[in-house]
């Protein structure tokens, strides 16, 4: 009964070059994204200098004056007479 059973492993073939381009392929896309959702996650200090300069337009931007709305003046007034048909 022993010499019945077959203990050798099975045959897999060998990956084709488009299977291994796949798989590879998956992996480089699994870590591109875990390096995403780390970027996401994990914050970076900005340097000094770089919030000093954003600074200075701002306070140009707060020295303007609001602009004041215009009424447009080319919309039409409504109809007031039925369209005949």
């Amino acid at each position: 009964m022993a010499s019945e059973l077959d203990f050798s492993p099975p045959e897999v073939p060998e990956p084709t070059f488009l299977e291994n381009l796949l798989r590879y392929g998956l992996f480089l896309g699994a870590i591109f994204q875990l390096i995403c959702v780390l970027a996401i996650i994990v914050p970076i200090p900005k340097s000094h200098e770089a919030e000093t300069e954003p600074s200075e337009p701002r306070s140009a931007e707060v020295t303007r004056k609001p602009k004041a709305t215009v009424p447009s003046t080319n919309k039409r007034p409504k109809k007031e007479t039925k369209k005949k048909r």
